[in-house]
């Protein structure tokens, strides 16, 4: 995609930013080619822009982070890896015929330890997302996912999974070749591994096609990130048979990091940098990274029982609630 086409896709919430950075801009190259001296005006420009950013990231709506999440320039899988992991290798195929490359997957070392990643995989352009489906894994998809998962529990090595998918691919050769039932295995295995599980919600977390790599020890997610049981255009289509009302579906279904953190859906915010993980993806996975080494410390020190029913405990919680 040309930067032309980037600069036509810019969301609306976000236009004054645009503005007012092309404003910056401009007033370095006057600064440039005439030389001469205006820095306060300049400092008071980056002041004013910083100040925008903060007040339009704050009060930023659940439709609207849907939609900063599905930007190209969102780091992906495998954008984080190299920042997260050292020493790392992509591993290939489902041991059946096929390497779905919307699931990506491999093993490397979190600060030494050996681990074992899995992850949700969307393409940076038009071309790459559909090579990569658009992130929507298909059934081999699960089964890759699956034995790797199977080869962590056997040797011992933790499992960190990177949830970042509209949902699982819904197609007819989908269902044919087994999704739910792949999803279904995935999620009952998943509940008894012995190795830990950290599982981050790093962009859009759609319905099961999350879920199929979802059920950990810990539950993770990015300041901006989304999680939810179907994408708001598709709850508003199903019970108001107009998509036009997602903002109000947006905000019924609870999708926002702070929303599911108070439900006790997920365990820990991860904080962006301002501006999303977009604007400095190696800060975001700093981030990151400081509290997947928190939490594996953690979690290796309990026992495999202890962690097991742990994780059982976690899941039979979700959903309860008090009548009055």
């Amino acid at each position: 995609m040309t930067n032309i086409e980037r600069k036509n896709l810019v969301l609306d919430f976000l236009k004054p930013i645009g503005e007012l950075e092309n404003q910056i801009l401009h007033l370095k190259d006057v600064i440039t080619n005439n030389d001469i001296t205006i820095n306060q005006e300049l400092l008071n420009f980056q002041y004013e822009l910083v100040n925008l950013k903060q007040d339009i990231f704050s009060s930023l709506a659940p439709l609207q982070r849907l939609h900063l999440v599905r930007q190209a320039e969102r780091p992906t899988t495998l954008d984080y890896i190299p920042y997260l992991l050292d020493d790392w290798i992509e591993l290939h195929g489902d041991r059946g015929g096929a390497d779905d490359p919307a699931m990506v997957g491999g093993i490397g070392k979190l600060d030494n330890q050996l681990v074992v990643f899995i992850g949700h995989q969307r393409g940076k352009d038009t071309k790459d997302n559909v090579a990569r489906n658009f992130g929507m894994p298909s059934p081999g998809g699960y089964r890759k996912a699956l034995r790797l998962m199977h080869y962590a529990n056997r040797f011992n090595l933790p499992i960190l999974t990177f949830i970042d998918t509209p949902g699982a691919w819904a197609g007819v050769e989908a269902e044919r070749l087994g999704q739910g039932e792949a999803i279904a295995v995935n999620l009952r295995d998943m509940f008894s591994f012995n190795v830990p599980i950290i599982c981050t919600v790093i962009g859009e977390g759609g319905s099961g096609g999350a879920l199929g790599i979802g059920v950990g020890d810990v539950m993770l997610m990015l300041e901006y990130a989304v999680y939810t049981v179907a994408t708001p255009e598709a709850c508003a289509a199903i019970l108001w048979k107009d998509s036009r009302q997602s903002p109000e579906a947006a905000e019924a279904l609870k999708i926002t990091s702070s929303d599911l953190k108070i439900l006790g859906i997920i365990d820990s915010i991860i904080p962006e940098p301002l501006g999303g993980s977009q604007a400095n993806p190696r800060q975001a996975a700093s981030n990151l990274k400081k509290v997947l080494i928190q939490q594996l410390k953690y979690l290796s020190s309990l026992t495999n029982s202890e962690r097991k029913v742990q994780r059982y405990q976690k899941f039979r919680k979700m959903g309860t609630f008090y009548e009055y």
